[in-house]
């Protein structure tokens, strides 16, 4: 939304439209607070209203944040992944801890420009620079650890990426207007900061999300030993800045009624906790925002039914690009079964101990791209072809020819992987689809599309003029192809524990 059009932001506010929260900000002049456009509080008159990007810039302006719509808890704007520029791709890393773990000047070097250039542009365009961009995101970190853990103020500190417990405390009195205990003591519910185990968060989602197609999703590509479904959860480690992880989804239905999934992180390091919720927030595709994806997609004659059927489906994310693009050359031309057995065997050669020794729990790290970078090709559970293709991409991944994160600037890294031997447009486009979170990947030559796109009664010769009318949102409308195949793995344990058969979620090749 264009913040100079301050009526139609006037009448967001107004309407309380939940599609607009992360979108941007609503700062109150006369009670020096800021809110999200939903905010059920009494709307304030035209004359006391200012609009912000993001919070940082309203943070910047000097209002507190609200106490009763959380706005720091919002979902991020939706318009990082549509228009994949400077500004978002900075706001991507900002939310990963670059800044804490890289300093601006680390920042500034990953998306190519100067720090100061970079604070320039950030400032123009969302507000704020980098430092206050990524205060704001230390202060909602902190928020969320002191109102729903139970650990000792100083852990909840560097959890959040705080280098001291006075920049902590004077960080969420300026922005809540509160200490830290007085902000744990209005949860009402007694603490015991000697409590160990997994940090349990929600994540929040923007609504309709469809919840159950992303989890048969993961359970149908699940492999063995670094991913699986535990009780309920979708569990897998994590490969972490400062140490391994595991974290955990909960399969669980009432996602639609609730707009947040339950989360659980266990860490061997308490400063890779952003980190590891930015990672989860990937997975689970959530600033996407369902609304102008379902008009656009809905009008098209043949996917309109699949868009009604479906509210809300998501692009299935990854958390960690170098892993997917792995998978994605094992996956090249076989189904998802035989991708998943072969990647199994390389996770139990290659892959490194977990953080977590327990039954049940996946107990392997994806393996490092320098370790399959040395393997001999002629060795690999695959043709000798792929082996090689294989080893060239892990090799340049190892060496930082390409980086596979949500910074990188999609069109050069689609260039470099297609000057890859074995590496074309298909793998490409399907690693910038979950790895870079490209909205608008499509994929032609994909035997699942075709064959779905022909029992909807479309032209197998008109899949791709049809294509162009789905601009921008392509990569939902392979979800909604994908989603529309009747596959049935009677192998695979159901999401939730449920005990009806699991649906897959999309075709049968060429995916990991």
């Amino acid at each position: 939304m264009d913040l100079a059009d301050t009526d139609a932001c006037y009448r967001a506010l107004r309407s309380r439209d939940r599609r607009f929260d992360g979108v941007f900000y609503t700062g109150v002049t006369s009670t020096g607070i800021y809110c999200r456009p939903s905010c059920p509080a009494l709307t304030p008159l035209r004359r006391h209203v200012t609009f912000h990007r993001t919070a940082a810039a309203a943070q910047a302006e000097g209002f507190r944040a609200c106490k009763r719509c959380l706005p720091d808890a919002t979902p991020g704007s939706p318009e990082w992944d549509v228009a994949a520029d400077v500004a978002g791709r900075s706001m991507r890393l900002i939310a990963d801890g670059v800044v804490e773990r890289e300093g601006i000047e680390g920042l500034a070097r990953r998306v190519g420009y100067t720090a100061r250039h970079l604070n320039r542009i950030l400032v123009h365009e969302l507000g704020a620079g980098p430092l206050a961009l990524a205060r704001a995101r230390r202060a909602q970190s902190a928020r969320v650890l002191i109102e729903t853990t139970s650990m000792s103020f100083s852990d909840a500190a560097f959890a959040a990426g705080f280098s001291s417990i006075r920049q902590f405390n004077d960080t969420v009195r300026e922005v809540y207007a509160a200490s830290p205990t007085t902000l744990r003591a209005a949860r009402g519910e007694p603490t015991d900061p000697a409590a160990t185990g997994p940090l349990e968060l929600r994540l929040p989602v923007r609504l309709p999300f469809d919840w159950a197609a992303l989890a048969r999703f993961w359970v149908l590509h699940a492999v063995r030993g670094v991913e699986a479904v535990v009780e309920g959860w979708f569990v897998r480690t994590l490969d972490l800045p400062h140490a391994a992880g595991t974290v955990a989804l909960l399969l669980d239905d009432d996602v639609a009624d609730q707009g947040f999934v339950r989360c659980r992180i266990e860490l061997v390091d308490l400063r890779d906790l952003g980190a590891a919720v930015e990672r989860c927030r990937r997975m689970l595709d959530a600033d996407s925002d369902p609304a102008p994806i379902a008009e656009s997609l809905g009008a098209d004659p043949v996917l309109g039914p699949l868009v009604a059927r479906r509210p809300g489906l998501r692009v299935p994310g990854h958390p960690d690009g170098a892993e997917i693009a792995v998978r994605t050359v094992i996956g090249q031309q076989v189904s998802v079964s035989a991708a998943r057995t072969v990647t199994g065997r390389l996770v139990d050669r290659f892959g490194a101990p977990g953080p977590i020794r327990r039954d049940g729990v996946p107990d392997r790290l994806f393996p490092d791209p320098a370790r399959i970078a040395e393997a001999d090709p002629e060795t690999l559970p695959m043709p000798r072809a792929r082996g090689r293709a294989l080893v060239g991409l892990c090799a340049a991944l190892a060496a930082g020819e390409i980086a596979l994160d949500r910074g990188s600037d999609r069109d050069e890294v689609r260039r470099r992987m297609l000057d890859l031997p074995g590496i074309g447009p298909w793998t490409a486009d399907y690693v910038a689809m979950r790895a870079l979170g490209q909205p608008d990947a499509f994929l032609p030559t994909d035997l699942g599309v075709r064959n779905a796109w022909m029992a909807l009664g479309g032209a197998a010769d008109a899949l791709g003029s049809a294509s162009a009318s789905w601009r921008p949102w392509r990569s939902y409308a392979l979800l909604h192809l994908w989603t529309s195949l009747p596959v049935l793995d009677p192998d695979l344990p159901p999401p939730g524990g449920s005990s009806r058969p699991v649906r897959p979620s999309t075709r049968t090749t060429k995916e990991a």
